[in-house]
């Protein structure tokens, strides 16, 4: 966004919440809090919007979580409410099932029929754990009668770095218009923040690499090539590339009408 004022666009934000929640007849509202800069702003958006009370936070550790503490703390500093819902033995089981040979799975409940093997896949294993938490966090706000907050932000969605069924399932999301270096911008505008969460080198918690050394170019990168354009820099190519081959994610799946 040129001439980018933070106080405004938070504002605006929380006033579109408020509206959004009202217009929908819910009250509740759950986000899924990993630690990081965009779940901690959505939840602070969302606690002014509504009030913290109102604000459930869900924290998924696959069995450990390096930066739980952060999750706490955030879920702490704004005032919602929150749980930490380990999802590490589904992830374990799921993934043996999935991949086994044997006839019988390893807890010995039922046969495994199957005309063909699948092999482990490092990557599939990320988006899998990704879905189980949008699983869990499914689960949580239809039982609490609560709207899914979005965390995901412009800069994620234009280059695809989020899991389809996984990270992209929301009710509504205060970020999406946002770069990442716009997110921070606002985030500071909220004292409830702790400073060093905004700062923090972002990370996906599942391959224990950072977001921008899987993307192979910066924030700083993406979002000057979304606000202003090509720069003719060297990482142009790479966002366009990124762009172009995600263009399938950010739309919807396509329905087949057969020709009559």
């Amino acid at each position: 966004m040129d001439n980018f004022n933070a106080v405004a666009v938070r504002d605006n934000l929380c006033s579109s919440i408020l509206k959004y929640m009202n217009d929908s007849h819910f009250n509740k509202i759950v986000v899924g809090v990993s630690g990081g800069k965009d779940s901690a702003v959505a939840a602070a958006l969302c606690a002014r919007a509504m009030g913290p009370q109102n604000v459930y936070g869900v924290i998924m550790p696959d069995y450990f979580q390096n930066d739980l503490d952060d999750a706490i703390q955030v879920c702490k500093k704004i005032g919602i409410n929150y749980k930490i819902v380990d999802i590490g033995k589904t992830h374990e089981k799921l993934l043996h099932a999935i991949i086994q040979k044997n006839k019988y799975n390893l807890y010995n409940e039922c046969p495994i029929y199957s005309t063909y093997t699948v092999d482990f896949n490092k990557e599939s294993e990320i988006n899998m754990v990704a879905r189980l938490r949008m699983v869990t966090l499914r689960y949580i706000t239809q039982s609490l009668g609560a709207l899914l907050c979005g965390t995901g932000n412009l800069s994620e969605i234009m280059t695809g770095y989020f899991t389809i069924a996984g990270d992209s399932s929301w009710d509504f999301n205060p970020l999406g218009e946002l770069t990442c270096t716009e997110v921070i911008e606002l985030g500071k505008t909220m004292p409830e923040i702790p400073l060093d969460i905004l700062e923090k080198p972002p990370r996906d918690g599942l391959s224990n690499k950072t977001d921008e050394s899987k993307l192979g170019v910066t924030y700083e990168q993406i979002d000057s090539y979304l606000r202003q354009g090509p720069s003719g820099s060297e990482a142009d190519a790479k966002i366009k590339a990124l762009i172009r081959k995600s263009e399938y994610k950010r739309n919807m799946p396509l329905v087949l009408v057969p020709e009559v």
